[in-house]
């Protein structure tokens, strides 16, 4: 998922940051311009860049049941299927890392036998459990298998091309040559008002770039984590972070599926983040119960509380 084609490559190179650099970015909407309006926060809440992002509840009334009131409702199938399969994601490299470091240049042999976990990680319904709030184990435990078979190939062939061009890479050389990325990329994001403990999907550092993965359909207003993300990065390490990349991963008939919206983190984009950001740190703050949506999704993890009846 986070490595890109030879064709993604020239594009990239060629066109995006090329782009990024001739539109630039308001000195104001930097990260690092934290301390100083718009940026800096106007209320103590720490939100979770998920929380500001994840504009799937048209009201963000969502945030409200589980800031204000506490409301703690366990996630919906597809919310725990994400999860397993972001999961899967993280172990497939931070594995494939490992045995590079343990074995260096023989790595490959340790690469090919990489046992995919298959439906390890897929939740069990236990005795009384509610079965409806998990999701199918047999689906999901396939498109685990067809996951980690599509990322498993691609590795073991970066590595293999790699070795043949660098014979002479260390192990920490080859596996930042073959895998230059870090998943879950952990970041404080206190300085903008946000949670201390986020955790970003990927940072790919030789296109540098956010990377979020998405098991769903499109949504304009997924480019808000990446570029929450990149916020925080700039106000961290004091460097322009100017594009993101969301992956949309797509399972059909046991084949997976790839498309990737690649974006410029421009100022539009920034200052969309930060009014977010802004409005829910306000609801939250003064208790402002925004309403229900005229249209909720049915699969919402809040549906009970919104509609008890």
């Amino acid at each position: 998922m986070y490595f890109l084609s030879e064709e993604e490559k020239r594009m990239l190179v060629r066109r995006l940051l090329p782009e990024a650099r001739a539109r630039g970015v308001a000195e104001e909407l930097r990260g690092w311009n934290w301390d100083k309006p718009p940026l800096s926060p106007v209320y103590a809440g720490r939100l979770g860049i998920y929380e500001i992002a994840g504009k799937y509840c048209p009201t963000s009334r969502d945030v409200y049941l589980r800031r204000v009131l506490g409301v703690n409702r366990s996630p919906s199938p597809k919310m725990t299927e994400g999860g397993i399969l972001h999961r899967t994601l993280c172990r497939i490299i931070v594995e494939s890392k490992r045995a590079i470091y343990n074995h260096g240049r023989d790595c490959l042999d340790e690469l090919k036998a990489l046992a995919c976990p298959s439906a390890g990680g897929v939740p069990r319904v236990e005795p009384g459990a509610d079965a409806s709030a998990l999701p199918d184990a047999a689906e999901t435990g396939r498109k685990v298998e067809a996951l980690w078979e599509f990322e498993h190939r691609r590795i073991v062939n970066r590595v293999h091309e790699i070795l043949s061009t660098q014979p002479h890479a260390g192990p920490d050389s080859l596996a930042a040559l073959a895998l230059p990325v870090t998943v879950e990329q952990r970041l404080n994001g206190g300085f903008l008002g946000l949670s201390p403990h986020l955790a970003a999907d990927a940072f790919n550092f030789s296109e540098p770039m956010l990377v979020d993965v998405k098991f769903g359909g499109p949504e304009r207003f997924h480019r808000l984590a990446t570029t929450g993300y990149a916020l925080v990065m700039e106000s961290l390490y004091e460097y322009p972070i100017n594009i993101g990349c969301v992956v949309y991963v797509s399972f059909k008939n046991n084949s997976l599926g790839i498309e990737r919206d690649f974006h410029v983190i421009d100022d539009e984009l920034r200052q969309w983040f930060i009014e977010e950001r802004d409005e829910r740190m306000r609801m939250v703050e003064e208790e402002i119960d925004p309403g229900l949506a005229g249209e909720c999704p049915e699969d919402c993890y809040c549906w009970k509380e919104c509609y008890p009846e």
